[in-house]
């Protein structure tokens, strides 16, 4: 099984446990983490020459994904806030 980097778990390794369970247990928390993983697997296909694009659009592509791991960062924080 190939190895793709950025992975939740990976970026947020000390929620890994919670992040695992939220994705199972919440629904916005379970899209927002699916909408992560499906942008992050796009990245690593272009980054790995799977699928040739232009590096604008690699570029917009990263900074989608930070906006998202931003998204995800602020909800773990709300949820930790809540325990």
């Amino acid at each position: 099984m190939m190895r793709i980097p950025h992975e939740l778990p990976e970026e947020f390794p000390q929620d890994a446990k919670f992040i695992e369970r939220w994705i199972k247990t919440d629904y916005e928390f379970g899209r927002l983490a699916a909408r992560y993983d499906e942008l992050n697997r796009e990245i690593y296909q272009i980054e790995s020459g799977d699928e040739p694009t232009t590096d604008e659009v690699l570029e917009k592509l990263k900074k989608r994904r930070l906006k998202l791991k931003d998204e995800i960062a602020a909800f773990i924080g709300k949820m930790e806030r809540r325990m």
